[in-house]
């Protein structure tokens, strides 16, 4: 049924009247242009959405998307968000973060928001670099990366934003690239179908401080033998025609792959992102290693479990209906206090 007091919403909608002030060529402006894009799909209206950022060149995004927004601080946008979505369930609420931002200061806030499945849409731009501040290496720097901060290379084991997520107990993951749209579009879309924490790493391009860290991905020399797409229902083939598959060890259980010329149709794994035990995503993240030579994309996981702002809600249900009706004083004020010196005031 169509709601008659919902407006007709277009892109154009989304798109606010400031001026959009990235670098030249960066890759956000594509991610931009692409959640404007998908907006309207969501049949949701624009009071009803809000984006929360943090620190960055991607935390600028509110001020470009023509709903709600807040420029919140270092890391901290996951807690905001968290308290938004828990005190107000009628509303869209996103997350935009980078991979300095979340995954250095803000990483014990994101984990927290993704193990609790609070219904929020997390979106981290995942450059490999921090771009605000000049080019420092962050936390997704390979190994012996060469930066401002890092003179002799860096000596840090970088995170795998994906694995962290999962490991946190995330319920939905996933990944895109900033040039690929149509990658894009379908994980969003599979998102708003999903209800709890979702998370999305998407590979952005930093042309000033980092051009090129998905050269690989993007090369059409190289981006076929590179790209995993992930298909639910679909064995995981990639490579040119195909040739390439995933596999899963007979012995260890550990994902891998393997030339489909030298194994049999029905040992290439087919993919089900709603499998329960997250050792499978796990698995799947684990493929693209540093050098993101097989690189899957898609929705790793997306498995339905009780969110944390229902639960919420649930048990303030309860509260009111064995009380009648919600009473702060009494919350406030229960059995166990006592009042200083009354005792005295009363001899």
């Amino acid at each position: 049924m169509t709601d008659i007091g919902m407006p007709s919403l277009k892109p154009k909608d989304f798109k606010t009247d400031q001026e959009v002030r990235w670098c030249p060529g960066c890759g956000d402006y594509i991610i931009l242009n692409t959640v404007q894009a998908f907006l309207p799909e969501l049949n949701v209206r624009r009071e009803d959405i809000v984006f929360v950022s943090g620190i960055g060149c991607s935390s600028r995004f509110p001020y470009y998307v023509n709903t709600y927004g807040l420029h919140s601080i270092h890391g901290r946008a996951p807690a905001i968000a968290t308290g938004l979505a828990t005190s107000r369930p009628d509303l869209a609420v996103w997350v935009v973060t980078g991979d300095g931002d979340a995954l250095s200061i803000g990483g014990n806030h994101l984990i927290h928001a993704l193990r609790r499945n609070v219904n929020l849409t997390i979106l981290l731009f995942n450059n490999r670099i921090y771009g605000l501040t000049k080019g420092q290496y962050s936390p997704t720097s390979e190994l012996g990366k060469v930066t401002k901060s890092t003179p002799m290379g860096s000596l840090d084991t970088p995170f795998n934003p994906l694995s962290l997520a999962i490991g946190a107990g995330a319920s939905f993951v996933a990944r895109a690239m900033d040039s690929d749209r149509a990658g894009l579009l379908s994980v969003l879309r599979a998102a708003a179908e999903h209800k709890g924490a979702k998370f999305i790493e998407i590979y952005q391009n930093c042309n000033i401080y980092n051009d090129g860290a998905f050269e690989i991905l993007k090369d059409p020399a190289t981006r076929d033998e590179a790209i995993m797409p992930l298909v639910p229902g679909e064995p995981i083939r990639f490579g040119r025609d195909g040739r390439l598959g995933v596999v899963r060890d007979p012995n260890t259980g550990v994902l891998g792959v393997a030339e489909i010329a030298c194994i049999s149709e029905d040992e290439i794994v087919v993919h089900d992102p709603t499998t329960k035990d997250p050792s499978y995503a796990f698995g799947l993240s684990r493929l693209s290693g540093t050098d993101l030579t097989h690189t899957p994309f898609g929705v790793f996981r997306s498995v339905p479990r009780p969110t944390y702002d229902g639960m919420m809600t649930a048990q303030l249900d309860d509260a009111v209906a064995a009380s009648g009706e919600g009473d702060l004083d009494r919350l406030l004020h229960g059995s166990d206090t006592w009042v200083v010196g009354a005792g005295a005031a009363a001899g």
